[in-house]
């Protein structure tokens, strides 16, 4: 971990950033539901931002494999569908007062990131039709 960033270590998937970002977001929130839990003793909503937090990073690698460009499309439109909830649950823990503000605004920059990043590969892969875009 650097800088309280998570980096991915498998060396077969370097230079995919948004699957790197997702990767490395997904064990930042399996971390941090492990601490709502035992520190915390919140249950609930730490498992709503377990499972949305970490089926991100699932289906933008399940979209590496996509069977067709729609089908790419469509895996990544569902990822920004868990990204935007996951951006829901985050902002309710800090509001809550379950999740201090340092943990909340560095989560809530990486969450930004793969919003924009995510927005982006979906919006580039629908105007180019013709081009590969899974490798963004």
């Amino acid at each position: 971990m650097e800088n309280g960033k998570w980096k991915l270590e498998s060396e077969g998937r370097k230079g995919n950033r948004v699957e790197e970002l997702s990767f490395g977001f997904a064990l930042r929130v399996v971390k941090l539901c492990c601490f709502l839990q035992v520190e915390r003793k919140e249950y609930v909503l730490s498992k709503q931002l377990l499972k949305s937090g970490t089926a991100i990073g699932a289906l933008v690698r399940e979209a590496q494999h996509a069977e067709s460009k729609a089908d790419f499309i469509h895996k990544m439109a569902i990822a920004l569908k868990e990204a935007n909830e996951t951006d829901y649950w985050i902002e309710l823990l800090h509001q809550s007062q379950l999740l201090e503000k340092q943990g909340f605004d560095s989560m809530k920059s990486d969450i930004v990131e793969l919003l924009k990043l995510l927005t982006s590969i979906i919006k580039s892969s629908k105007k180019n039709p013709l081009e590969n875009n899974r490798t963004q």
